[in-house]
């Protein structure tokens, strides 16, 4: 949900504008570079954000592709998923999560989320993995559709990494490919209890698929996407995918698919990169500041919970109302933006009525779905705008009675004033 600008005093949801603004020469320059080369497709800016982004993640190895979407599908098809295979994932997570592994021939089904995360639960993967058996093969079946288990996606989601070697713990237990999507969490680390260090998100499974939708930490000026691994073979292999299955021009290994990632939006990403953890860095601060400000007013919100084990990067600052329609509609009246990410868990879409799940199969997921709100969270965002934003949280608690919603500004005034 967004709100108008030509409101006074309104904040938006997001700002997509000052970014690019104050990066104006450094990104029209990229446009009259591929003017003056002739590169638009392929070529040294791809290759050059490529090393750059693997760099940055910690991997060795980036490819580009022209979606997260795609990135994922192809990371999936390229790690060796046959059709029919379940992949395991969540069903708090964008379609896109689902639509890559049933577009990439396999079968999704889903785990429920931990209550305070919002990502993959390992205590109900662990459970999902204890109910299959095991065939003659040894391949493990999954009891809900009799289909070999292969795979498990976690999404680190809002930007938070999963606990992941809860997750990969169980994938070796039980022969599972693990592959991340990273697609919210540009520049995440986890804490790696069995490695004693800090990992980047998508330097952690097999292979890790990344979207720069423009909304995103790291956002292109259009549709792009990547993945990471340190897998040269699957590296490869995804190249070749992306390129219509060719090994060289013109000669086609596979049949692929048209995933390549413009020059320019390479470029363009590449002088964004250079920002990324600054802008990060600022994200953990705005943060930081919302969970100050909550506390100065002493009133319970559920906010986000943030693991010794993760620095998260904040794609998104999440809360929980009762009666989140209605807080929502208050923020909009007084020129607040916010959103809702997401308000259907993926097992009760539509879409996958044949997988024949039902309400109450995945209840954290159905919870949060129903009561989350995501708050405006970017890198320019000021600690006044944010004063605003908690009081307006704020008074529309029901809870509060007008002398307790002033009290409330005040004290938040306050904390305002010693930051």
């Amino acid at each position: 949900m967004s709100v108008s600008n030509s409101m006074p005093n309104s904040i938006p949801f997001l700002d997509l504008v000052t970014p690019h603004v104050e990066l104006e020469h450094e990104l029209t320059g990229v446009f009259h570079k591929a003017l003056h080369t002739g590169g638009f497709i392929g070529g040294p800016m791809v290759e050059e954000f490529e090393k750059a982004f693997a760099a940055f993640c910690g991997t060795s190895h980036s490819i580009a592709i022209s979606s997260g979407t795609d990135a994922l599908r192809f990371a999936i098809m390229a790690s060796g998923i046959q059709p029919g295979d379940v992949v395991v994932t969540v069903p708090h997570t964008f379609i896109a999560t689902t639509e890559a592994i049933s577009q990439a021939g396999a079968f999704p089904e889903f785990v429920d989320i931990d209550e305070r995360t919002y990502n993959m639960s390992p205590e109900r993967l662990q459970e999902f993995l204890e109910q299959c058996k095991k065939d003659k093969s040894g391949k493990l079946i999954s009891p809900r559709s009799g289909r070999p288990v292969t795979a498990v996606v976690p999404v680190h989601l809002y930007g938070q990494t999963v606990d992941m070697d809860a997750i990969l713990r169980l994938a070796e237990k039980y022969g599972l490919t693990v592959i991340e999507d990273a697609c919210q969490a540009h520049g995440a680390e986890y804490f790696s209890r069995k490695h004693n260090r800090w990992m980047k998100a998508g330097s952690i499974g097999r292979a890790a698929a990344f979207s720069f939708y423009p909304g995103k930490n790291l956002g292109a000026c259009g549709e792009a996407g990547a993945v990471t691994t340190n897998d040269s073979v699957l590296a490869d292999k995804i190249k070749m995918l992306r390129d219509h299955g060719q090994a060289k021009k013109y000669y086609h290994d596979v049949e692929g698919y048209n995933g390549r990632l413009d020059a320019m939006q390479a470029g363009l990403l590449h002088v964004k990169l250079n920002h990324l953890a600054k802008w990060n860095a600022q994200r953990r601060e705005r943060a930081a500041e919302y969970n100050r400000l909550f506390a100065a007013a002493d009133e319970v919100v559920v906010l986000p919970f943030e693991p010794s084990w993760s620095r998260a990067v904040y794609h998104l600052y999440v809360i929980r109302a009762e009666d989140r329609d209605g807080l929502m509609n208050h923020l909009k009246k007084v020129g607040i933006g916010s959103g809702i990410h997401y308000p259907i868990p993926l097992h009760l879409q539509k879409a996958y009525t044949a997988l024949n799940y039902r309400l109450g199969d995945l209840p954290v997921a159905e919870r949060a779905a129903a009561e989350i709100v995501s708050l405006p969270m970017f890198p320019q965002l000021t600690g006044e705008q944010q004063a605003r934003v908690v009081e307006e949280v704020l008074r529309f608690n029901s809870k509060f009675t007008p002398e307790r919603a002033e009290a409330a500004g005040a004290s938040l005034a306050a904390a305002d004033r010693t930051a």
